[in-house]
């Protein structure tokens, strides 16, 4: 294990990031966890229920909703239950939206993500997979999940032909069963069937084949948010910090408000904007974090959008853009304390006199008297623009990529012992780059954020499974078990 001597001014930022994790962490709501029991398919049972309010061939969207029913002898763990409705593409490029306009269980505690089957039929080519986040509970013998109003449409809002999917049924306007949806309990099929050719256990994703057990379970978001506000950020487990605290500028303000969604290229991004006047009080930093501390081993991937200059006002302020996971340090030198970042500086600080890329693998530090154990890597040039950021954890090393190339590789003894969350954040480290008190602002964008747990991924499989995702119409997935 080796010890990196960190300079004087970045030592006073660590101290401040060692709040970030304490504040943050706390400042959110964690995802209930339920214990998981395995249910085999023996005594075991579902029904599913469907209805259509979208009864015509054509329609702006479709709205299959559905009533889970628990035909079993004992109780069931919504988190284990996935429904699949089957559908035929308008186009080979068509990208869809999933929607939840109303359930008795709450659309936060509903997923719905797109696959593509692996044998198409001429009824169906994709399908819209339903899941239950932990908070959905349980069912008893005999219960049903009430009503889930469901819908989904494509992103382009072009028309929708039902006709020809084949899980549509437009003559049911009120609740029946319907096993042209298929239903799967802890893994087992219980209930439906699917196009002739596909069951659903198929694989689907190509660059899948081999998941060792237990891994390979994904989270993927492209950031398909209307605000900070939008309910559906905060359902898919992320929480916009609004909590006072470090790091950063003493004063300043983590406001929500500058974390905005465009569409850009095609795609929607999410923009972190920083701020300042020259005091602490004028000054605005941002944060976008997991509300989770379920991550650990496996790769970890985001294309963010560095940037050099403001968008307005004078250059030249000590900022930190970011990608990072992190956990809470429970004791000064504590040993399972991790932390690994992407950290961004266009114009300098920590003692550094302009632009410089850090990745960083925190074992450990001491907040009092500063103490810090890490291994670094570093490039001192211009990262203005985008750049994929690809990190990947095994057994044996830290392996940090930039653009599809090594940037980086760190040693076994950095490795973490407890599961982290994901983090991006951009901030100011003082107010010492540029004293004038004319407002300027920076951004940092994110166009999506993936991991893959227990599962080591090159950049150009990153490149492919996001590539699969959007072909797919799937914004958001997360199949990580809580920790």
């Amino acid at each position: 294990m080796s010890t990196r001597p960190t300079p004087t001014p970045r030592s006073a930022s660590r101290r401040s990031r060692a709040a970030l994790a304490v504040a943050a962490l706390l400042g959110s709501t964690a995802l209930a966890t339920l214990p998981v029991t395995q249910a085999s398919a023996a005594g075991e049972g579902l029904a599913v229920q469907y209805r259509t309010s979208a009864s015509g061939a054509t329609a702006d969207q479709s709205e299959p909703w559905f009533k889970v029913r628990n035909t079993g002898s004992s109780a069931v763990q919504l988190s284990q239950v996935k429904v699949r409705y089957y559908f035929k593409a308008d186009s080979a490029s068509a990208a869809y939206r999933f929607a939840c306009s109303w359930a008795v269980k709450g659309c936060s505690a509903i997923t719905g993500t797109f696959g593509t089957l692996a044998h198409p039929t001429a009824t169906a080519d994709r399908y819209l997979e339903i899941g239950f986040t932990p908070a959905a509970g349980s069912l008893a013998p005999g219960a049903d999940t009430g009503d889930m109003q469901l819908r989904f449409y494509q992103s382009s809002w072009q028309t929708l032909r039902q006709s020809d999917d084949y899980s549509f049924n437009g003559a049911q306007t009120s609740y029946a069963d319907w096993n042209k949806v298929t239903a799967q309990l802890a893994g087992a099929s219980v209930w439906g069937v699917a196009p002739e050719g596909n069951g659903p256990t198929d694989p689907t994703d190509p660059t899948d084949p081999t998941d060792p057990p237990g891994g390979g379970q994904t989270l993927f978001d492209d950031f398909t948010y209307a605000s900070s506000g939008d309910p559906a950020l905060s359902a898919h487990g992320w929480n916009v910090r609004s909590n006072s605290g470090g790091p950063g500028v003493p004063g300043a303000t983590w406001d929500p408000s500058k974390v905005t969604f465009a569409a850009q290229g095609g795609n929607t991004v999410m923009n972190l904007e920083t701020s300042t006047a020259g005091t602490g009080e004028s000054t605005r930093h941002t944060e976008v974090l997991t509300k989770s501390t379920k991550f650990k081993n496996g790769t970890y991937a985001a294309r963010v959008k560095f940037s050099d200059a403001p968008k307005s006002g004078p250059d030249g302020d000590h900022l930190v853009q970011t990608f990072f996971t992190i956990n809470d340090l429970k004791a000064p030198m504590a040993d399972d304390y991790a932390e690994y970042d992407f950290e961004y500086l266009p114009n300098g600080g920590w003692g550094e006199p302009s632009n410089i890329l850090y990745t960083t693998s925190w074992e450990t530090y001491n907040p009092d008297p500063w103490q810090a154990v890490n291994q670094h890597s570093e490039s001192r040039q211009s990262f203005a623009g985008w750049h994929d950021l690809v990190v990947t954890i095994d057994n044996q090393a830290i392996t940090y990529y930039v653009d599809g190339q090594v940037f980086g590789t760190h040693d076994a003894a950095y490795l973490p012992e407890r599961p982290m969350s994901i983090n991006f954040n951009q901030w100011l480290i003082d107010l010492n780059g540029q004293t004038s008190t004319s407002p300027r602002a920076y951004d940092q964008q994110v166009d999506y954020v993936l991991h893959v747990k227990d599962k080591v991924l090159t950049p150009a499989q990153v490149a492919a499974k996001v590539a699969a995702y959007r072909t797919a119409g799937t914004a958001f997935v997360d199949e990580v078990p809580a920790s």
